[in-house]
C-alpha cells in the first residue's frame, strides 16, 4: 500500500483540511503527519492519525533579531525531518502551508520523494513561495492564485464532508434552539474580543428576531439570560452549527470563508486586520466582494450600531442570496485527491 505523509501545522487553519483529505484517503493509503508540538500533534491525536514530531523554524515578523538564528535552526530541522522521511519512506510528502512544511519539503526533495502543497489564501504564504520550485503541483483555493505559480493548478478548498447534506431541523433540536432565523458569529479558533464586545451590545436587540449562535472562544464565555442567544466556547462539530445558520458573521481565513459559501450561507466578513497579519484575511474578502459573494465590513469601522445594521441588511439581502445559489465555490477534496493519485 502506498504512504502519504502530511504536513502543516502552526494553526488549525493548516491542520483540518489536511484531516479532511485523510478521512477520504485513510482506506486506501497508509497515512501518517509530520509536524511540531503545536496544534497539529493535538489535532493528529484526537483524530488517531500517526504523529512524527520535529522542529520547525518560524519567522518573526518585524522583528529582525529574532530571525538571526534561522539559517542554523533551519539546517537541524531539514535534519529532523529527513530522518523522519528515512523511517517511514512515503511516496508523497502533501504540504499544506506554514513555517512546519518547510523542512520537511527540503528534505523530501533531497530524496526525490514528490511534494505536492496547497495554498489557502488569494495571497501565497511565504512558506508555500519558499517551497514551490520543489513541488510537482502547487494547489490553491482560489482561481487567481494558480497563477502566481508556473507549477499552480486551481482545485479549491479541502473540506469536512461532514460539513455538508446535514438535517437543519436535527441540528436545530440538537443545539436547543427555536425555528426562528439563526445567525451564527465566530471569530477564529481563539474568539475575537473586538468581534465578541460589540456582539454582546447589541445581541438582546438581535435574539428580538433570531436565534445567536456565538463561539467565542475557550474561556470567553459570560454569563447571560438572554433568550435565543447560546454561547459556544469551541466545537469539533461545526457541520451542526452551519446547518442552523440563515446568516453569519465570521473572520475571513480561508478555509471557513470557503465552507461558508459552498454552504450557500449568507455572511458578513470581518477580516483580521493588524500587524501581526500579512493582510490574506483583507483580500480574500475583497475577492469575495468583488464576485457579489458576501458582504464585508472592515474592522477598523466596527462598533455595535455598524455591526447591527449590517446583520438586519444581511438578513435582508436577496441579491447576495440569489448569487450565492450560483457560486462556483465548492468542496475541493474531489480535484485534490485526483492530483494526488496522479502524482502518486
Amino acid at each position: 500500500m502506498k504512504k502519504i505523509m502530511f504536513c502543516g501545522g502552526g494553526s488549525a487553519g493548516h491542520v483540518i483540511p489536511n484531516v479532511a483529505l485523510i478521512e477520504r484517503l485513510k482506506n486506501d493509503y497508509l497515512i501518517c503527519y509530520a509536524g511540531t508540538n503545536g496544534i497539529e500533534e493535538d489535532i493528529c491525536n484526537t483524530n488517531g492519525i500517526k504523529f512524527f514530531k520535529f522542529d520547525a523554524v518560524k519567522l518573526v515578523r518585524g522583528k529582525i533579531l529574532c530571525n538571526l538564528a534561522i539559517p542554523f535552526k533551519l539546517i537541524k530541522s531539514i535534519k529532523q525531518a529527513g530522518e523522519i522521511l528515512d523511517k517511514v519512506k512515503p511516496d508523497l510528502v502533501f504540504c499544506k502551508g506554514g513555517y512546519v512544511c518547510i523542512p520537511p519539503a527540503f528534505a523530501a526533495c533531497k530524496r526525490k520523494i514528490p511534494i505536492i502543497a496547497h495554498e489557502s489564501d488569494i495571497s501565497a504564504g511565504l512558506a508555500n513561495k519558499i517551497i514551490a520550485r520543489k513541488c510537482k503541483r502547487v494547489l490553491t483555493s482560489f482561481p487567481l492564485t494558480a497563477d502566481k505559480f508556473k507549477n499552480g493548478f486551481y482545485t479549491g478548498s479541502p473540506m469536512r464532508e461532514s460539513l455538508f447534506n446535514r438535517d437543519k431541523q436535527q441540528a436545530r433540536n440538537s443545539l436547543g434552539i427555536d425555528s426562528r432565523p439563526t445567525l451564527i458569529v465566530f471569530g477564529g479558533g481563539s474568539g475575537s474580543k473586538i468581534i465578541n464586545d460589540s456582539l454582546r451590545k447589541i445581541v438582546f436587540e438581535l435574539c428580538k428576531n433570531y436565534n445567536v449562535i456565538h463561539i467565542c472562544g475557550k474561556g470567553n464565555a459570560t454569563h447571560t439570560n438572554v433568550y435565543g442567544y447560546k454561547q459556544i466556547e469551541f466545537t469539533n462539530d461545526m457541520g451542526t452549527v452551519y446547518a442552523c445558520a440563515d446568516g453569519a458573521v465570521a473572520r475571513c481565513g480561508s478555509n471557513s470563508a470557503n465552507e461558508l459559501i459552498a454552504l450557500k450561507i449568507p455572511t458578513l466578513f470581518i477580516p483580521l486586520q493588524n500587524s501581526s497579519s500579512r493582510g490574506d484575511q483583507v483580500k480574500n474578502a475583497e475577492y469575495f466582494y468583488n464576485e457579489g459573494l458576501c458582504r464585508v465590513l472592515s474592522e477598523k469601522q466596527l462598533t455595535a450600531e455598524k455591526l447591527k445594521k449590517e446583520i438586519f441588511e444581511l438578513f435582508d439581502d436577496e441579491k447576495l442570496k440569489i448569487a450565492l445559489t450560483k457560486s462556483f465555490v465548492k468542496c475541493g477534496n474531489d480535484a485534490i485527491i485526483k492530483e494526488i493519485e496522479n502524482t502518486i
